[in-house]
């Protein structure tokens, strides 16, 4: 394996494009600076990005928890809908950034091209609340939307948000109801940002390894926790009836091997699971997906995941794997 990636030949001109737009909004230095700063400069991306609504899909934002703390949620639904299946989805951004605005047209979208209702849970984030408060939140959610509902619960997530959809599967795995299906988007499941495509993209575009190990120090502040599987699920040291799952990551991003790991862990305990690599693609690309040839297609695949696993149905071939 060469020393680094080189991006000019896996990245093509339509990608560039988004990582320039994203950069202008997004600078490479933006993990050096305040947390506040951090998430003025993100929600700000987020809303140049921003695709609306499509027609027919409403919103509306509500509480859930007990005592003194409540869990923001926003739930979507589809005049065109059904609930053969529920979503509950749980964003990205580091642990750090990122809440029910960032991704509010990306659910809006989901709602719409499955049918299936979302609910995207604005959970805990660091440094005013460290690990293990946003996984506590996510398995909230979880656990409340069991209660509201008999039909199937998809965990779907990008990001932070797709390692805490896997470590909720974990946990959840022995317990009465479980998830129905994971759907999990460029996630990071490890936390050792030391080898395989950790290395070889450690100076990826958008995000780098410097990135990551800020974000992992300030997620715990400063304690080790990739030993537990609810911060780092590939620790887990048993794989055995988890539901089935889709992992999805970006070629050039420093967390795509842990996308292949989880898969590999999965299929050796007998479970279902698949892994995309989507080719030249960079972490966050979902913001692209209306603007990149590439992004689109992925996107197209992650609706086509979600409403499988929401009808129970497995189409992949896997054999090959």
């Amino acid at each position: 394996m060469a020393e680094k990636a080189d991006y000019s030949k896996l990245i093509d001109q339509e990608t560039w494009a988004f990582i320039k737009r994203t950069a202008a909004w997004y600078p490479d230095d933006t993990v050096n600076k305040s947390i506040e700063e951090q998430r003025e400069i993100y929600n700000s991306m987020c809303r140049e990005f921003f695709a609306g609504y499509p027609d027919g899909v409403t919103a509306k934002d509500s509480h859930i928890g007990a005592g003194d703390h409540k869990i923001p949620i926003r739930s979507y639904n589809s005049v065109n809908g059904d609930e053969t299946a529920i979503i509950v989805f749980y964003h990205g951004g580091g642990f750090v950034v990122g809440g029910l605005e960032s991704h509010d047209d990306v659910c809006a979208e989901i709602c719409d091209r499955t049918g299936f209702p979302v609910v995207s849970v604005d959970y805990r984030m660091a440094p005013e609340h460290a690990f293990p408060d946003c996984f506590n939140d996510a398995l909230t959610a979880y656990e409340w939307a069991c209660k509201q509902t008999s039909s199937p619960i998809l965990l779907v997530g990008d990001s932070a948000g797709g390692n805490l959809a896997a470590a909720v599967c974990h946990a959840t795995r022995s317990s009465n109801v479980r998830p129905a299906g994971l759907v999990s988007i460029y996630p990071g499941f490890s936390g050792d940002y030391t080898k395989n495509s950790c290395a070889y993209h450690a100076k990826a575009p958008l995000l780098t390894r410097h990135d990551l190990e800020f974000y992992s120090h300030i997620r715990a502040r400063g304690a080790d926790v990739t030993d537990d599987p609810k911060a780092a699920p590939l620790a887990d040291p048993d794989f055995s009836d988890l539901p089935p799952s889709v992992i999805i990551s970006a070629e050039c991003d420093p967390l795509s091997d842990d996308g292949r790991d989880y898969r590999d862990a999965v299929v050796a305990a007998g479970g279902k699971a698949v892994w995309f690599n989507e080719k030249g693609l960079v972490h966050g690309y979902l913001r692209a997906r209306n603007s990149v040839s590439r992004a689109r297609k992925s996107f197209d695949r992650i609706i086509q995941a979600i409403d499988s696993l929401g009808n129970g149905e497995w189409p992949y071939d896997t054999s090959g794997d």
